[in-house]
């Protein structure tokens, strides 16, 4: 067997070599922290560890295959033996040894997504309760929260505080559905994911000779990714670990990302505390990147105060400086990075695959396709669907669809049940039949059901009618209405907007950003002179306006399915940072570079979500191995009205020198492009300050002292009301519009003029 250590650094050697006792690794990004990890394994297996004792965890199945099989060529045939995988994987193998104890047999079955939302939803249409006001999504955000707490359905329920909580969300009976919902995975003899590490945690709890039999067995414990853990995984990797001590946890506390899944960046941080003979080792030496990226990256993440102090260092070359893109609006911003990947193409002689674009959000890709499609540069959607793919474009679409063409029978059994109109598969079956034999389209049935004999009754066919003659009112629209407008009427008319609306998960947000993301596409489209958009129109009426049939015939080859080769993987990759996570690639654009879209607007009010979001922005800027390109965009489309966008701290944060400024003066703290400048607005507090973060009190905004009152009623505001904002301090009320959680007012502040607001975010004071 060859002497594998000789393959490793210094750093990376020594932290192998040293077996017994905790150990902390914090690796730097690009540190070579799988390798370390993995030649870590094959080092206890070469000095006669039985493989069948140790346990290494991981985060990704592709990760746990992917080291077995290095290890396996390190030191042969032992590596099959290892107790690897994920943490679900592997306590779902326990469970089935010992789930007799728990009450389930051995065989028992685990529930994915799909399962558990249709369970939901059967559960909450027993209960006669509103699904609109007890969406499944939320229901069950609100059950994983609880089991990955450690709590169960009768903990839920006598929980004051959660039960507070629940019904201040106008949702008192989700404790009742939680038990409903566990009683009816007993009876399917089931288990969900978050069970699988509730249940592992009641098991080493309640059964001591379980817990002695495989902390016995787990002689040697290694954990990959440490700062994604959240408090299950916690708990059960420190009581196995009891006995023997023998754990190594890998990690960088500058990549922890997933608080919003629970992930607890305090397991890293405070590691220490739970073994005070703990030894830690820093991997510092990035393999990855250039020393402008490095240093780059390292020169943001000082900013943060809760952290594990390192220097990421390379030998690598010292690379090109960072560029910056400015554009004028968010589609202009997709030309400029089109255009720069197709310039860096043909000059470089590159794949597509080279290439990655970042966003902070989903809905940010649309602007990005668009623009590729237009040079036939081909990509893929990581971590989601392609923008026109996603169900509520898909949804929305189809009732442009279905105005503009009564007989599309795909559009119309879309969206004639969404949202719930009470109208169930039976009529639609009963529908296809009339239609097949009056050989009409299903539409023109409807519209004729009184003159056709079929045993539909009269309550759906009122419901019908009520379909039919909406549908119709859209039709009547579209050469009077332009596309915009149109659009905005459907969205909010036919009661989508409102269900979604009624989802305030991650994913429903999302879901709302994206109808928000093609609303805007739609505004664009029809505030641009025709001629921009159909070569050969030179001459327009006066009056003419651009309509919704217009841009569904603009689209229509965007959302054709492609032809290209799905195994051809020679594409531009279009991912949201988290899902960029691990990965990495020569070129990289971070699009979207905005205050309050990175940062994000929902984490701007305390110091733990904003080293979150600079964290996610260190994240997204390693991911670079020879080029790194930011751009942000002065303006944006926000539901359906043009704001003005302020370029993201976080690109103040960076030290300037590692910048591509044209005009080189970076002690004016300006952003330069095409010989024009933008300054940063002016700041409460200097964001260059290690520690001193903006938006967290009045206090330390120097806001002066007045008698105000948090406000969470949307309805109470009205125009010309006076109020103060955390961060944009004093302002007046110029416009409300909206209903319900997408309420927005327009505030006119005094030292930066109008901003636009979602109130449900905002957190505004009423001036008394």
């Amino acid at each position: 067997m060859r002497n594998f250590l000789n393959e490793l650094n210094e750093a990376q050697r020594i932290a192998v070599e040293v077996t017994d006792g905790p150990v902390m690794i914090i690796a730097g990004a690009g540190s070579g922290k799988t390798r370390a990890l993995t030649y870590r394994i094959a080092y206890l297996l070469s000095k006669g560890v039985d493989s069948f004792n140790i346990l290494s965890l991981t985060f990704t199945n592709k990760a746990a295959r992917e080291m077995k099989e290095r290890i396996f060529q390190l030191v042969g045939p032992d590596a099959r033996n290892l107790w690897m995988g994920t943490f679900h994987s592997v306590f779902a193998k326990i469970l089935r040894f010992e789930a007799e104890k728990l009450g389930y047999p051995s065989n028992f079955t685990i529930y994915d997504t799909d399962d558990t939302k249709s369970l939901m939803r059967s559960i909450i249409k027993e209960q006669n309760l509103d699904p609109k006001q007890y969406v499944p999504n939320y229901v069950l955000h609100r059950i994983s929260s609880a089991k990955s707490s450690l709590l169960n359905e009768i903990d839920y329920v006598n929980n004051a505080e959660l039960l507070m909580q629940d019904k201040q969300a106008n949702k008192p009976m989700i404790g009742e559905l939680f038990k409903l919902y566990n009683m009816r995975l007993r009876k399917a003899q089931a288990m969900d994911f978050d069970d699988l590490l509730y249940y592992t945690n009641v098991l080493l709890r309640d059964f001591p000779e379980v817990l002695y039999k495989y902390q016995q067995k787990f002689k040697y414990i290694l954990v990959d990714e440490y700062q994604d853990t959240n408090y299950a995984q916690y708990l059960i990797v420190k009581k196995l670990a009891a006995n023997n001590e023998n754990i190594c946890v890998v990690g960088d506390d500058a990549q922890s990302i997933y608080a919003f899944r629970g992930a607890n960046i305090q397991n890293i941080l405070n590691f220490k505390n739970d073994y005070p003979d703990l030894k830690t080792f820093k991997l510092e030496q990035n393999y990855r990147s250039t020393k402008v990226i490095v240093n780059a990256a390292n020169s943001l993440i000082a900013k943060n105060k809760d952290q594990i102090f390192k220097e990421v260092w390379t030998e690598n070359e010292e690379g090109n400086k960072i560029k910056l893109l400015k554009a004028t609006s968010d589609n202009e911003e997709g030309t400029l990075v089109a255009n720069s990947i197709f310039e860096l193409k043909m000059n470089n002689q590159l794949n597509n695959d080279a290439f990655a674009i970042l966003y902070r959000t989903n809905a940010q890709s649309r602007s990005m396709e668009e623009a590729l499609r237009k040079l036939n540069i081909p990509y893929r959607i990581y971590g989601g669907l392609s923008f026109y793919k996603r169900k509520e474009i898909k949804d929305l679409l189809a009732y442009f669809r279905l105005a503009i063409n009564h007989n599309d029978e795909e559009a119309l059994i879309r969206i004639i049940n969404f949202p719930t109109r009470g109208i169930g598969q039976t009529t639609i079956d009963r529908l296809r039949l009339l239609a097949d034999e009056h050989s009409r389209s299903i539409f023109r049935v409807m519209e004729s059901l009184e003159f056709v004999k079929s045993d539909i009754n009269q309550g759906t066919r009122s419901k019908l009618n009520e379909f039919v003659i909406k549908i119709k009112s859209y039709s009547v629209m579209l050469k009077t209405r332009n596309a915009y407008d149109l659009a905005k009427h459907i969205a909010i008319s036919s009661g989508l907007m409102k269900a979604l609306n009624d989802d305030d998960t991650p994913e429903g947000v999302s879901r709302i950003e994206n109808i928000d993301e093609l609303l805007n596409a739609i505004k664009d489209f029809t505030e641009k002179p025709q001629e921009q958009i159909e070569t050969g129109i030179d001459e327009m009426p006066a009056n003419s306006i651009r309509t919704l049939d217009e841009f569904m015939q603009d689209i229509a080859l965007l959302t054709d399915a492609d032809n290209d080769n799905e195994d051809d993987n020679n594409k531009v990759s279009l991912m949201t940072i988290h899902a960029a996570k691990g990965l990495e690639f020569p070129y990289v654009f971070v699009i979207g570079m905005e205050e309050n879209l990175f940062p994000s607007i929902m984490s701007i009010y305390s110091r733990a979500e904003l080293e979150e979001e600079r964290r996610l922005f260190y994240v997204a800027i390693t991911r670079a191995e020879k080029r790194l390109t930011l751009s942000f965009a002065e303006n944006r489309y926000r539901w359906g009205n043009l704001t003005f966008a302020e370029p993201s701290r976080f690109i103040e944060e960076i030290d300037p020198s590692y910048i591509d400024f044209p005009q080189k003066n970076p002690t004016l703290k300006k952003l330069y492009s095409n010989d024009t400048t933008i300054e940063f607005k002016t700041k409460i507090h200097s964001t260059t300050e290690l520690g001193k973060l903006k938006k967290i009190s009045d206090k330390e905004n120097n806001i002066p002292q007045q008698n105000t009152q948090l406000v969470e009623d949307f309805d109470s505001f009205t125009a010309g009301m006076d109020v103060v904002h955390d961060r944009f301090g004093n302002g007046k009320i110029v416009q409300v519009e909206g209903i319900g959680a997408s309420k927005k007012a327009t505030v006119n502040f005094e030292n930066i003029g109008n901003k636009q607001l979602l109130l449900k975010f905002a957190k505004l004071r009423v001036v008394e």
